[in-house]
């Protein structure tokens, strides 16, 4: 979940109105909820005194009753498929929720990257101590229930995701003197390895529902590689968006960003991959606290949280 730039609109953003919206979740206790795979409810995670243990819980996403939906704290995958539990040391134990049968990697405590089916995964192991720029990272591939098996390194980087189920995207430096960083594919099967782009370092890097397209800012770069950029995976040339803001796939096309403007409300924009036209869709009623806003998997709503009273807030897309 994750990866926010904050930056200046360059373009103007056309006035609209406010989206409809209702807060789900009050009081301020649910910062980091995220939408289950079926787009009807929002996880997050809670405890006493509002909850009667530390679990993880549901809310539909329409509002209405809170309801336990686990009770293990642990990662879970997208999907939820998996249960992902990394221990004190280097073990980390995967615990398939249909049957309860378990299997566990030496992970390190590092997150692991699934393939959209979920019957594989990615991981990386980096050295603890030096310059971050010239550490050596490891990084690993395993079916579900097989051994791991290192497929490339990389300095100063890791696994951005997988493209589908056999091609990853990667971060880092070739070898650890180098300036600039490549933003590349590697089919793990294979071995086959394409750049994308170099630069100096990558950040907000999302992939599109379906892989066929990565948006990333580059900044503190050259200033003809700064900016907020898509580009197909693949293959093509990368292309400048002219905005900057915090930015979420909505689907396979289109793109959400939210400016930073300097205005009390946040708007929220909507890019067309195929059209390349910007459209604003409304804005939020308040500003949205810490980049803290998730689009629902159907590309049919958005939460937020809210910067003016901390609660959840769903709104409906037109």
């Amino acid at each position: 979940m994750r990866g926010i730039v904050l930056g200046v609109l360059l373009s103007g953003a056309a006035w609209a109105a406010t989206l409809p919206s209702q807060p789900v979740l009050t009081g301020g206790c649910c910062a980091g909820a995220v939408w289950t795979p079926d787009s009807r409810a929002l996880l997050f995670l809670d405890g006493p005194p509002a909850r009667p243990q530390t679990a993880i819980y549901q809310v539909p996403a329409g509002g209405g009753a809170v309801t336990r939906r686990f009770a293990t704290v642990a990662f879970y995958s997208p999907r939820l498929l998996w249960q992902v539990s990394p221990g004190s040391g280097v073990t980390t134990t995967l615990r398939r929720l249909a049957d309860g049968r378990t299997f566990s990697l030496p992970t390190d405590r590092a997150d692991v990257s699934w393939t959209p089916s979920e019957t594989r995964l990615a991981y990386a192991r980096s050295d603890t101590t030096g310059n971050y720029d010239r550490r050596a990272t490891r990084i690993f591939v395993a079916d579900v229930f097989g051994a791991p098996r290192q497929v490339a390194t990389v300095y100063g980087g890791g696994v951005v995701g997988w493209l589908d189920e056999q091609t990853l995207l990667l971060s880092g430096k070739a070898a650890p003197g180098n300036r600039d960083r490549e933003l590349f594919t590697l089919n793990t099967r294979t071995g086959a390895k394409k750049v994308l782009r170099a630069a100096l370092a990558f950040r907000a890097v999302q992939i599109s529902p379906g892989g066929q397209h990565v948006a990333y800012t580059v900044s503190f770069d050259r200033q003809d590689r700064n900016g907020l950029w898509l580009q197909p995976t693949g293959g093509g040339a990368a292309r400048e968006l002219s905005a900057f803001g915090s930015y979420r796939w909505r689907d396979a096309r289109r793109l959400l960003l939210i400016p930073l403007n300097s205005g009390r409300v946040h708007l929220l924009r909507q890019y067309d991959v195929g059209t390349g036209n910007w459209t604003t869709l409304g804005d939020f009623g308040d500003q949205v606290q810490q980049g803290d806003w998730n689009v629902s998997p159907d590309g049919t709503r958005v939460s937020s949280l809210s910067a003016k009273d901390g609660n959840v807030r769903v709104l409906r897309l037109p």
